[in-house]
């Protein structure tokens, strides 16, 4: 059997390949644009109703939101996002922006 240059490139660049998608499969948490619920300790809770217009958090900030009867404790884990509705974490929160802060352990001297 005679491989030629094209075939062994091929194959090559074929192994190359699978095993760079292998290890570059993202998780569930850096996926998510807006961060990620937790069972983890919140930093904070906070009680939204519906008079509120504002929630201000700090990246990668862990808090535990309380609204309408539901909770959730999320992780703020939002590289390059600074605001977002609050109804893209807990459905029916329309109205209620999101402000993140960058973490100050982030920030350049």
């Amino acid at each position: 059997m005679k491989i030629n240059t094209a075939q062994l490139v091929l194959i090559a660049g074929l192994s190359v390949a699978g095993a760079t998608m292998s290890y570059a499969q993202a998780t569930e948490s850096e996926l998510a644009r807006y961060g990620y619920a937790t069972s983890g300790k919140p930093e904070r809770v906070v009680n939204l109703d519906n008079r509120a217009k504002y929630l201000n958090v700090t990246q990668l900030e862990t808090v535990q939101l309380n609204f309408g009867g539901k909770s959730v404790t999320w992780t703020f884990d939002t590289l390059g996002t600074g605001s977002f509705p609050l109804s893209n974490v807990i459905p029916g929160a329309e109205g209620i922006t999101v402000y993140v802060a960058k973490n100050p352990l982030y920030r350049g001297r």
